[in-house]
């Protein structure tokens, strides 16, 4: 199998990346990037290959021949809206998504699940719409973490971008607070990982029901406490 990811030097996508490299059904993960991916190169894994993309907005016809027999993709590329002002936050976090989701819903006859992470609102909207286009041929899912915590990750930890100070510290607080007390709201990376890595594989089909899981459009919104309830968390 086939997968593709984007955001691998970020948080979530270096749980994705994680959880991939452990898991023997995939044959070839594309990652793209616009920078090397460190932990990638440390894996010396031959089913890897990090493709330079400088423009995700654009996908050139080459680029896509690369990707041509991709069965899946998780979209952890993302921003916090206090690093960017509000028009490239809603580049990075909308159009990016978007054109990406266009572009990737012609690859295959039949893909599986195309889940983004982590947008909300009108982009999830918009992304369904375009699943509802390729009706039983392409399928968009949302994915929306909670406090995203990689405390018990140590393979991602050397990985992890410096996110300054003050997030570190309101992490140390924080962070136990909600893992002991508030546990829907609280999302560790290598569960989170491996649950995007078997949604994108098409894996979690048949639990796309109950609590915290929605239609919209063509595709599902999957909140985090299903998320925590289809990984028995």
């Amino acid at each position: 199998m086939h997968l593709i990811l984007t955001g691998a030097t970020g948080l979530v996508g270096s749980g994705v990346l994680d959880a991939m490299l452990q898991n023997s059904a995939i044959s070839r993960i594309s990652i793209l990037s616009r920078r090397p991916v460190k932990m990638a190169e440390d894996a010396k894994d031959p089913r890897v290959h990090v493709i330079t993309h400088k423009d995700f907005e654009t996908y050139q016809p080459e680029l896509l021949e690369q990707l041509k027999d991709a069965d899946g993709c998780v979209w952890a590329l993302g921003i916090s809206q206090n690093s960017v002002d509000k028009e490239q936050y809603v580049k990075i976090t909308k159009d990016y998504a978007l054109a990406a989701a266009n572009a990737f819903s012609t690859l295959k006859p039949a893909n599986p699940p195309f889940p983004i992470h982590p947008l909300k609102g009108e982009t999830e909207s918009l992304l369904g719409d375009i699943s509802a286009k390729h009706p039983g041929t392409f399928q968009v899912d949302s994915v929306r973490p909670a406090g995203v915590d990689p405390t018990g990750h140590d393979a991602i930890k050397p990985y992890l971008p410096d996110q300054g100070f003050l997030y570190k510290a309101m992490g140390v607080v924080l962070m136990p607070i909600i893992k002991n007390f508030y546990k829907s709201f609280h999302s560790p990376t290598p569960e989170l990982g491996s649950f995007l890595t078997q949604l994108a594989m098409g894996k979690m089909d048949s639990k796309m029901q109950g609590p915290g899981v929605f239609r919209l459009g063509g595709g599902y919104v999957v909140e985090n406490k299903a998320v925590r309830r289809m990984m028995a968390m």
